[in-house]
């Protein structure tokens, strides 16, 4: 006959688990708490020091709280003290408080998911049609919300916090991909809303990072310069959003004209993604990486006019799109394509500036919010009087008539 360990259990749920987080702790399934806690099995020698760290206990005290209820020692009645109520409710708040920290509707398996989720679409994000990518989000986001209000622990909803935040933000980018500002400024300001509520200080810099991109997409340069430097202070150092922050102040300099400014930009992006970790893999959108920093650097270097900007484009083409099978193409190779057309025009090097605008116009690859990058190009050729002119202004037509998932 089996005997419980009450007073084991009681310890467990004072230290805030329930039997799920608790397993977690220690390292093994929820049904092994369980029967520990029935009496059916008692832990291994080589768990207990694991068990005592979560619940805080000595060996010793450990070794008393897994005896069986039926074998435990009972106290000596005390009959020379009165058996009184307590005056006042103190103790009752005190387990009431207990018993709602520990309790849970979400769980770590569901919290799991939705990060392993967000991370799915982070990494999908280069190569996927932005409203395809946006339906998902809006799924996610969708069931986040409905989790909101369910009951769980303090430590659940800051994760819950968290990950709503980034699918918030995910969904601002591809907002602003598509050219669809009102729905990215809400977004942006939910996610911002609930990184503060989960101090969660890198999400917080995302969203200064990514409105500084959409103001710099709409011309206003010097806005998108004071994003990007309150992004970076923000930023933990050494993250892929202080890198990814300050790449965006060396953009909003190059359209300023401000040459060494972007210069010193330059160079602090590759120091410090010189000594990145990724630990997201480098498809993941908010995980910057050696590729990143190539691509920023040519657009950079194109926007200020330095011929320089042809040897990064050409690096980036050649890592990303080694066959010429635009399917496959994630968007840095056409927005390097673009970068080496913009180069190249400036070299009066005509004919490969065409051939470089074509390609990334065909390809089904630049984004709403990159149109006006392409428009440049058709422009400069225009302006030029190149026979190449009528085609690229009709590819350019072409590529504004596609739906934009509105």
């Amino acid at each position: 006959m089996t005997s419980k360990r009450r007073r084991f259990a009681d310890r467990r749920k004072a230290c805030g688990f329930n039997q799920e987080d608790f397993a977690e702790a220690v390292g093994v399934d929820r049904s092994t708490v369980q029967r520990w806690e029935s009496g059916k099995t008692g832990p291994q020698p080589w768990q207990r020091p694991n068990i005592a760290r979560a619940l805080q206990v000595t060996a010793k005290d450990l070794d008393a709280l897994l005896i069986p209820d039926a074998y435990a020692p009972r106290p000596a009645p005390a009959h020379w003290l009165a058996v009184r109520e307590p005056s006042n409710d103190d103790e009752f708040d005190a387990y009431e408080l207990a018993r709602r920290v520990s309790a849970s509707d979400v769980g770590t398996e569901t919290l799991l998911r939705l990060e392993n989720a967000f991370d799915e679409l982070a990494m999908n994000y280069p190569v996927s049609p932005p409203q395809q990518l946006l339906e998902r989000v809006r799924k996610h986001s969708a069931y986040v919300s409905h989790l909101m209000d369910s009951q769980m622990t303090l430590g659940e909803q800051r994760r819950l916090y968290v990950v709503g935040g980034w699918f918030q933000l995910l969904g601002a980018t591809l907002h602003i991909d598509l050219n669809q500002d009102h729905a990215a400024t809400a977004r942006l300001q939910t996610a911002m809303t609930l990184a503060q509520h989960a101090e969660h200080r890198e999400i917080q810099a995302w969203c200064y990072e990514t409105d500084a991109w959409r103001v710099l997409t709409d011309g206003e340069y010097s806005q998108a310069l004071e994003l990007s430097k309150i992004a970076q202070q923000l930023a933990p150092a050494g993250s892929s959003a202080e890198i990814q922050a300050t790449a965006q102040e060396g953009r909003a300099r190059a359209r300023l004209g401000e040459s060494k400014e972007t210069y010193s930009a330059i160079e602090r992006v590759q120091g410090m993604s010189a000594t990145l970790t990724p630990n997201k893999g480098t498809a993941h959108h908010y995980q910057y990486d050696p590729g990143k920093s190539l691509a920023y650097t040519a657009t950079t270097l194109a926007w200020i006019g330095d011929p320089a900007a042809e040897g990064f484009a050409r690096e980036v083409i050649a890592r990303l799109a080694p066959s010429n099978d635009v399917e496959k193409w994630p968007r840095r190779v056409a927005s390097a394509n673009i970068d080496l057309a913009l180069t190249l025009l400036n070299g009066e090097r005509l004919d490969e500036a065409c051939n470089a605008a074509q390609r990334a116009i065909l390809s089904g690859r630049v984004v709403p919010s990159n149109h006006w990058r392409a428009l440049e190009v058709v422009n400069a050729v225009e302006a030029r009087q190149l026979p190449e002119a009528a085609d690229l202004r009709d590819a350019y037509q072409g590529l504004k008539a596609l739906p934009r998932g509105e």
